[in-house]
């Protein structure tokens, strides 16, 4: 089963300011008695900055949490809450991580107690089936986990949360992409695999810091063009979507005729040909040749251009196919005799899986 949270936080819950009840299946009253008895002293209850409460069987948050103010990290993951009370209102914390639970949108409070230090949300693995309007007075989050639940539409609103770096709603229901997502400006990752989407908004081109972008197992059957504007991306994921399978199942290499391969050795390698030497529908023929005007090329074009696909090593882990256009007529400007590009991402190696 596919993984759509994170185990990761801007605090380091190692330290000795930790207090740790992890994988011992207490029970809320355990768990509230414990935390009791640790509270006694109030020299220790503010120095406790991470409690970790995940895999225990919590169906509701013990009360007492909020004695221990100074708390910036709380793991209450992997329990059976369904419940999930304003725990802003008694704590600051930095990294709330509640996945795995039983939580749906009536679940949450009509509003949070607006936490300003609050910077990383796990609610992935939950039961919402709509995004939770409440987390938009979290102006200063910077990762946001929603995968795994039953999410049918992103929230228009998604733009108020402008500080996130990394979006996750994989493995939802969502169908499309709201083109306010092309204004997360400080976007470095953005999950989507898992869902129902046939297309994405060309805008999330202005996404210049985004460097994952995960697409895999959708319904996708085109991308944007302007996809290529995102100069940091060095990871696209695409496989299982419709556009790939139709691809790999319609590449064809077409030979190019003798003809051709004769009037590219004399173009390209500008042979002086005397009338009478050559027939004159070869003449003819040479004259519409065209050189491709990618600097890498530097080859030679008539009618037919020449797709091939190349298997590379990604990241040390996948074989992936990378399409290129080799002398292609897609590469200029029909009547264009300057021979200007038409676009430039058809010069680019456009990733597929």
């Amino acid at each position: 089963m596919e993984n759509y949270t994170s185990d990761s936080s801007d605090s380091d819950s190692n330290g000795s300011k930790v207090l740790d009840f992890a994988y011992l299946l207490l029970d809320p009253e355990t768990v509230e008695e414990n935390l009791e008895n640790l509270s006694a002293d109030s020299r220790r209850t503010e120095d406790v900055e991470s409690i970790i409460l995940h895999h225990n069987q919590l169906t509701v948050l013990p009360k007492n949490i909020a004695k221990f103010s100074n708390v910036r990290v709380l793991d209450i993951s992997n329990n059976g809450l369904t419940v999930l009370p304003d725990i802003f209102e008694g704590c600051r914390l930095t990294t709330l991580i509640v996945k795995n639970n039983s939580l749906k949108n009536d679940s949450l409070p009509k509003a949070f107690t607006v936490s300003p230090a609050l910077r990383e949300l796990n609610l992935s693995g939950n039961l919402f089936d709509q995004f939770p309007e409440q987390l938009f007075d979290f102006v200063s989050l910077k990762y946001l986990y929603l995968g795994g639940n039953k999410i049918r539409a992103i929230s228009k609103n998604i733009w108020k949360l402008n500080s996130l770096q990394i979006l996750s709603l994989g493995g939802n229901q969502l169908v499309e992409v709201p083109t306010t997502v092309g204004q997360l400006k400080q976007l470095q990752a953005l999950v989507l695999c898992d869902n129902m989407i046939e297309s994405l908004p060309s805008n999330i081109a202005n996404l210049h810091n985004l460097k994952s972008l995960l697409l895999h197992r959708n319904k996708l059957r085109t991308l944007p063009p302007e996809i290529v504007a995102l100069k940091n991306l060095t990871e696209l994921s695409l496989r299982d979507n419709p556009l790939v399978v139709r691809f790999v199942s319609n590449i064809k290499h077409n030979t190019a005729s003798l003809k051709e391969l004769s009037a590219r050795v004399i173009k390209l390698h500008e042979i002086a040909i005397e009338r009478g030497e050559i027939p004159a529908t070869l003449i003819t023929y040479l004259a519409s040749g065209h050189h491709c005007v990618n600097p890498n090329c530097k080859g030679v074009f008539f009618n037919n251009r020449v797709e091939h696909v190349k298997f590379v090593d990604f990241c040390g882990k996948y074989r992936i196919p990378l399409l290129q256009y080799l002398c292609s007529a897609k590469c200029v400007t029909e009547g264009d005799e300057d021979l200007r590009p038409l676009r430039p991402y058809l010069m680019k190696k456009v990733l597929l899986g």
